[in-house]
Order: C-alpha cells, then sequence, then structure tokens
C-alpha cells in the first residue's frame, strides 16, 4: 500500500491573550503577509501539499480571508474547528469557562480529516526552512512497522537560547534527550526568561530562579506524528477531565506534550529530536512585532524569501 504523503496541522484556535487580539492574523511585513505564510511558504518548498488549520468557528471567515484564499492556489486548504462543547459523553463545559482546552484537544479536532503522517505547528511562531524540511524528511522516510512494537514520532528542537522575547517570559517545554537525540523526558516551564547572558525560570512567581543550562533544547510545539496519536489523545481526555475538572474547572488544559511525556513513560511511542540552529521568532507580546518585521525584512535580503510569497513566477 502506498505510503500517505504527510499534512501540515496549524493550530491557529488560540485566543492570544498575552498579545491582545488575534495575533495570527496580523501582517509582519508590508505587502500584509502573517507569520504563518512563512510557514506554509516552507512547508511547501519542503514537499506538504496540504495544510489543516484549527480554528475557531467564529473566526473562519477572517482565516479564509486573511490566509486561506490566498495560499489555496499553492496547496491544498482545510478547516478544523477547536469546539469548546466537543467532550465526551458525560461531560459539559463548566460554568463561565471560555477558554480553549489546549493543544491535545485542538489536535484531536482533526480526527476525521488527517488520516495518515502529519506535522502540527503554532500558526503565530516562525520556525525556519530547515524544520519543515527536516520534518517532511522524517515523515516520508520513517516505518512503525519495526518490530519495536512502539509508535515513532519526532520534535523539532531549538536551543533554548533562540526561543526567548526581550519583552517578557515564554513557556517551554525544555527537553531532555538521550545521547541519540531520542526524547527522555519534557519538562513544562510557564515562566522563562533572559536574565543577564543567562536563561532561567521561576516556578514561584520570582522568589527563586533555576538557571537553563545554554543549548538546552526546546519544544516550540513542532512534532511530527503518526494517525496514532489521535486515538491515543481521544483515549486519554476523558482521565484527563475526570482529575482535572474538579480542580481547576475554567483554566485546566489538555496539553499535546503531556501525552507525549506519558506514552514515553509507558514505552509506547519513541520520540526523534531532530534539532534546528535556526533562530525562532514569534509575536508573544504587542513590543515583540518590530522585531519580528526586521527579521523578517532580513532574511529576505538574504534571498530566503521573495518579496512577495505567493506571485506566480
Amino acid at each position: 500500500m502506498e505510503k500517505k504523503k504527510p499534512v501540515l496541522v496549524v493550530m491557529a484556535a488560540g485566543m492570544g491573550s498575552r498579545y491582545g487580539g488575534m495575533k495570527q492574523i496580523d501582517p509582519v511585513d508590508e505587502y500584509g503577509h502573517i507569520i504563518i505564510d512563512f510557514s506554509i511558504y516552507d512547508a511547501v518548498r519542503a514537499g506538504f501539499e496540504k495544510v489543516v488549520f484549527i480554528i475557531k468557528k467564529e473566526n473562519e471567515e477572517l482565516f479564509r480571508e486573511g490566509i486561506g484564499a490566498r495560499i489555496s492556489k499553492k496547496v491544498e486548504v482545510a478547516y478544523v474547528y477547536q469546539d469548546l462543547n466537543a467532550l465526551p459523553d458525560g461531560f459539559s463545559v463548566p460554568d463561565g469557562r471560555v477558554k480553549p482546552w489546549g493543544t491535545g484537544h485542538a489536535v484531536l479536532s482533526c480526527r476525521g480529516v488527517v488520516d495518515g503522517p502529519f506535522a502540527v505547528i503554532n500558526a503565530d511562531d516562525y520556525y525556519g526552512s530547515h524544520a519543515f524540511s527536516m520534518a517532511y524528511q522524517y515523515l516520508t522516510s520513517e516505518d512503525e512497522q519495526t518490530g519495536d512494537g512502539k509508535y515513532h514520532y519526532m520534535m523539532v528542537g531549538y536551543q533554548i537560547e533562540n526561543t526567548l522575547t526581550e519583552n517578557g517570559y515564554v513557556s517551554r517545554g525544555i527537553c531532555e534527550t538521550d545521547t541519540d537525540d531520542y526524547l527522555q523526558d519534557i519538562n513544562e516551564r510557564t515562566h522563562i526568561e533572559k536574565r543577564g547572558e543567562e536563561t532561567a525560570y521561576t516556578e514561584d512567581d520570582g522568589k527563586t530562579w533555576v538557571t537553563i543550562p545554554e543549548g538546552s533544547i526546546a519544544s516550540m510545539n513542532m512534532w511530527g506524528f503518526t494517525e496514532s496519536i489521535l486515538t491515543e489523545l481521544e483515549q486519554r481526555f476523558t482521565a484527563f477531565l475526570t482529575k482535572n475538572l474538579p480542580v481547576n474547572p475554567l483554566k485546566c488544559e489538555y496539553f499535546l506534550p503531556f501525552v507525549v511525556d506519558e506514552l514515553l513513560k509507558e514505552h509506547k511511542a519513541s520520540v526523534k529530536v531532530l534539532r534546528s540552529a535556526d533562530k525562532w521568532y514569534g509575536v508573544t507580546y504587542k513590543e515583540d512585532k518590530p522585531q519580528v518585521m526586521a527579521a523578517i525584512r532580513a532574511l529576505k535580503a538574504q534571498g530566503l524569501y521573495p518579496e512577495k510569497l505567493w506571485e506566480d513566477k
């Protein structure tokens, strides 16, 4: 049976609360390109032929007009909706809950649309062309029929110092790998920032800080999966809700890395970490935007991108 071609899944249903708006569709150059234009351009160049956007239903028109119409001439586009009410039988949305259920729930929205290997990215992060070429190569060459009985996944990892902003703190999954670059552990640190020449995190609102060694690998939510992850996400969601809803009904989130970590601990999956030397760019805060725009100008000046991405040559 012919192997299915990998699909690119873009998580774009986040609310952009720290940024204060729909940052996913905020232009980063004078031609109206948004960050995701550059990611999709890199993905198409790497070989991807289909993009699935995970969005909120109420934002569909914005996305179709803001990005879908532009890129649909070059790549197949589909939309799925992350719906707050899409819960297992027996569960309902707690009164007052508006926050989406997290990245694990977002990817779960792709059931029925994605049925083969796929890469997952955030809509508002710039990953660099190297990441997409590595991801596509892995997803088209890796085979789970190797006899070890595990799912074979991948993650593109970045040096932590290449993923920071000057304008506040960030959340990152800090990764531990073995000597063959297979993921051993991923620790979600929700408050990481530059402190002088060092990178550090705090878990007590800044009372104490722990230094993160330079060169440590950070996850930027760029993953490569087989269809098996969708089954695992579905099966584990009920247990997550049962445990977390009574404790934190308005804000608990079903994070994709948590499920990956569970699969690692259960020896059900292996995750190959593909290291990117590229610098990450993103608009976590409004103050980040001028730096991202300057970076895009520099990348164009280096010849990595044309001035207008989607115009026919």
